[in-house]
């Protein structure tokens, strides 16, 4: 996985601070298979500002959140909702926040953009185009 340049500026993401230890946890348990996976998930938890669950905006990705996005090399607009690992299934767009993409897109607000690196080491650039908060 490529590393961000110093000179790289990182958006504002924003976690629910309840989410944090599980999060933390399901972090941890990558360092053994994609450690690439687990560092960025724990660099992004690290820089995130933390807040109750009924102060978290509705327009950040977030677990169970749908989310629009714009592939900005191929401008490839694309829905998936971001799941936890045991809730992930391609083929209903729900992606695990344990991939690549999913750490990504946790925590970003609607028109926030970052650069990250695919399972084969390609740097993309994704920009967040709407979210939609969990249906029940």
């Amino acid at each position: 996985m490529t590393r961000l340049t110093a000179s790289t500026r990182l958006p504002k993401i924003l976690l629910d601070k309840t989410l944090v230890g599980r999060l933390e946890a399901l972090a941890a348990s990558m360092m053994r298979r994609s450690p690439e996976v687990g560092e960025r998930l724990m660099d992004e938890i690290a820089r995130a500002k933390l807040v109750a669950p009924d102060k978290l905006r509705s327009d950040v990705v977030t677990i169970g959140n749908e989310v629009t996005y714009r592939d900005l090399g191929n401008d490839r607009v694309q829905t998936v909702i971001l799941t936890y690992p045991e809730d992930a299934d391609i083929d209903q767009h729900r992606i695990s926040v344990l991939t690549p993409i999913g750490v990504a897109l946790l925590g970003l607000s609607v028109g926030a953009s970052i650069s990250w690196a695919t399972r084969d080491d390609e740097t993309r650039t994704l920009e967040v185009l709407k979210v939609m908060p969990m249906t029940s």
